[in-house]
């Protein structure tokens, strides 16, 4: 592998919209938790006693969490639709509805009590609080046409100064993916891509996707080898060709690493511990994605 190249960029390269990076903050470290991990109470318990040392050991962790799962058996136990385009779910006013209840009023609360049982550390919001996420429609193509997917949102502009209000203070922001319009709109935003805005704006060290996968697959479903390390252009090249489920998880790490996060990592959410793993060790599992150019990404990278 050659040099990383840290690159700072306004516009998104990975074709999404500009995010305001910020001044570098020592140790911040974005932590997207989701996937079928999260119904899962000794996961859940592991991974807040994690967040608790990151932050203890003097780095200054940020959670950003999904709630699939849980949105999936809300709707279902209202009688209404469940639909995914592109690897995101379609958000009609309905299940937007759903979605803001669920992701603010239950799956927020559990993460943030099961982080305080270590001490008075986390505290809750979502990206509508003090204006912190600004998100526009998504559009969607399928198959080469347009899909409508509804109250999906984009986020186009992020105000970390309430986040960094909390870190300064010694807490633990816990950030639910729901983004305000400029048009009067709440919009769905997906996690994956939540956290990696956010890491960009706080300018964190590191972003880390938590899911119940072991990394991104060289050649899915043909073979379960895992791709360890990446560049940003090597990442780019294969984003057409990813499945819906990963596609959002790798747009989000290149995203970040363009955007000037020193490292995006996916790991496995179903090894305990892995997160505090991941962070300390960086030559652990998962996969890792840096900046750099196509040249870079030589033998031995993935």
């Amino acid at each position: 592998m050659g040099p990383v190249v840290t690159e700072r960029a306004d516009a998104d390269p990975a074709g999404g919209s500009r995010v305001r990076p910020g001044r570098r903050r020592a140790g911040t470290v974005v932590v997207k938790f989701g996937g079928n991990v999260m119904v899962d109470v000794t996961l859940l318990r592991a991974f807040a006693q994690d967040v608790v040392e990151m932050r203890q050991s003097g780095l200054r962790p940020v959670v950003v969490h999904g709630g699939g799962p849980q949105i999936n058996a809300m709707l279902e136990r209202l009688g209404l639709e469940t639909r995914f385009e592109a690897g995101l779910r379609v958000t009609t006013r309905e299940t937007m509805d759903v979605v803001r209840m669920v992701l603010t009023g239950r799956v927020q609360r559990e993460l943030v009590g099961h982080i305080n049982a270590h001490g008075p550390y986390a505290v809750g919001m979502t990206g509508e609080d003090a204006h912190t996420m600004t998100a526009v429609r998504r559009p969607a193509v399928v198959d080469g046409r347009p899909v409508d997917i509804g109250l999906v949102g984009d986020v186009v502009d992020v105000n970390p100064d309430m986040v960094r209000t909390l870190l300064d203070q010694g807490h633990i922001p816990v950030v639910s993916p729901v983004a305000r319009g400029e048009d009067g709109e709440v919009y769905n935003v997906n996690a994956d891509l939540a956290a990696s805005a956010l890491a960009v704006a706080l300018d964190a060290e590191h972003l880390v996707v938590l899911t119940d996968v072991e990394g991104l697959y060289a050649n899915w479903p043909h073979s379960t080898e895992v791709v360890e390390r990446l560049t940003a252009d090597a990442l780019d090249a294969m984003l057409p060709e990813l499945t819906s489920g990963m596609l959002p998880k790798m747009e989000g790490c290149l995203r970040a690493v363009r955007g000037g996060v020193r490292s995006a990592r996916v790991l496995d959410g179903r090894r305990p511990h892995a997160v505090l793993r991941g962070v300390l060790d960086e030559t652990g599992y998962g996969t890792t994605v840096v900046a750099g150019t196509a040249a870079d990404h030589g033998p031995g990278t993935g």
